[in-house]
């Protein structure tokens, strides 16, 4: 299989933009032994500026979360509640606070257990989305809209109005079910 991942480019854009073209787009990681997984990603939320008060940016810079501020294309991973990694992609331009966080992958659902299961934690923190690192997204077979929901993120009620904003995009349980099991060896 040669798939190449997204460039940079791919992410310097809005992110719900980015958020809605990584349905279907493909995660894959190397492990150890050289051995390739790829899965389709099926769910995300968006995380969009210094002005969305569920973005960790929207109280500035920190060391914890300044990868959200530097260049797009980057893996944002920091952990949630002191015990689960959770792993998200930087998009936009640099110095405007954005990402998108990876939720569900085909055969995964649930951020934490995405990370866990696929070995993912701190040390791809402000890496570039890539080969070289070990660790990137492809391109995937495209949802169509119909078969997409935009509904709330998902804990974030602190956050007033912004809550309520549909950035978590998922495809529909009958298109994962067509996507089928599908881990790829390279």
């Amino acid at each position: 299989m040669n798939v190449r991942p997204f460039p940079q480019s791919f992410f310097d854009r809005p992110t719900l933009d980015v958020a809605r073209e990584l349905l279907g787009a493909r995660l894959a990681i190397r492990d150890a032994t050289g051995r390739i997984r790829r899965q389709a990603i099926v769910e995300v939320e968006a995380y969009d500026g210094p002005d969305d008060l569920a973005s960790h940016a929207s109280r500035g810079p920190t060391e914890r979360n300044a990868p959200m501020f530097g260049p797009p294309g980057h893996w944002y991973v920091y952990l949630c509640y002191g015990m689960h990694w959770m792993l998200n992609v930087v998009t936009g331009p640099v110095g405007y606070p954005a990402a998108v966080l990876i939720r569900g992958l085909e055969d995964i659902s649930g951020p934490a257990r995405l990370t866990r299961q696929l070995g993912i934690d701190r040390r791809f923190d402000s890496l570039v989305a890539n080969r070289h690192v070990g660790l990137w997204i492809e391109a995937g077979p495209a949802v169509p809209d119909a078969e997409t929901q935009r509904l709330p993120r998902i804990g974030v009620d602190y956050a007033g109005d912004w809550a309520a904003r549909p950035y978590r995009l998922v495809v529909s349980s009958r298109t994962v079910e067509k996507m089928g099991k599908k881990t790829h060896k390279a």
